[in-house]
This record gives structure tokens, C-alpha cells and sequence, in this order.
């Protein structure tokens, strides 16, 4: 069973950092994009970054390329979301998710994945 648990959330005042963890287990195929989405509140889903497991290329969504930072750990399994220079704006709930056959990382990114992890808050305070 694929299952994928987030952490790393939490208050930081703008300008601030925060790094979120996703853990991920239960991988049987080895072709897959994982990433990370958000949603603030009354707002759609968004993907805001991800990374494809065959050759490691990445997609940033435009609003945090600069900022944020998205890299992978095959041997723990995981996947780290760096976020700096953090702007009211990027105030969410973060969400790791994956999508196995789909090795393109823009396509990946656009939301239609198998599995969803629940939830990690982000608060930027001004």
C-alpha cells in the first residue's frame, strides 16, 4: 500500500524558511513523478513543484522557482520541499503526492495523481 505522510509545517514570519518532509512507502514501480501541491483557503489545488524518478528532472511552478527548492532521498524515501524567502501569499495546505507511468515533471504537476498524503499547514505572517 502507497502511502505518503507530510510534515514540516508550521508559523513563519515573511522572509522565513521552512523545509517539509514527505515520507513516502509502499513504492512498487519504479517510473513515477512525486511533488508537492497546495491549497490555500478558497483556492484550487496548485502544483508547486515536482520531481520525476527516472532521471531526476524537476518542475518548478512559476510564483516559487527562486525560492523554493524541491530534491529526493531514494535511500530514506523521501522527498524535502526547501521554501525560503516564504511571502503571505504562500500561506497553504501542502500536500505530497505521486503519480506512477508519469515521468514528465510539468505533467506530473498538474494534479492528476494516484496517491495523496494528507496535509502539512503553512502560515506566512506578516
Amino acid at each position: 500500500e502507497v502511502q505518503l505522510q507530510a510534515s514540516g509545517g508550521g508559523l513563519v514570519q515573511v522572509g522565513g524558511s521552512l523545509r517539509l518532509s514527505c515520507a513516502a512507502s509502499g513504492f512498487t514501480r519504479d517510473e513515477y513523478t512525486i511533488g508537492w501541491f497546495r491549497q490555500a483557503p478558497g483556492q484550487e489545488r496548485e502544483g508547486v513543484a515536482c520531481i520525476s524518478s527516472s532521471d531526476g528532472s524537476i518542475y518548478y511552478q512559476g510564483p516559487v522557482k527562486g525560492r523554493f527548492t524541491i530534491s529526493g532521498d531514494n535511500t530514506q524515501n523521501a522527498v524535502y520541499l526547501q521554501m525560503s524567502t516564504l511571502k503571505p501569499e504562500d500561506t497553504a495546505v501542502y500536500y505530497c503526492a505521486a503519480v506512477f507511468g508519469v515521468t514528465n515533471p510539468k505533467i506530473g504537476c498538474r494534479g492528476d495523481m494516484d496517491y495523496w498524503g494528507k496535509g502539512t499547514l503553512v502560515t506566512v505572517s506578516s
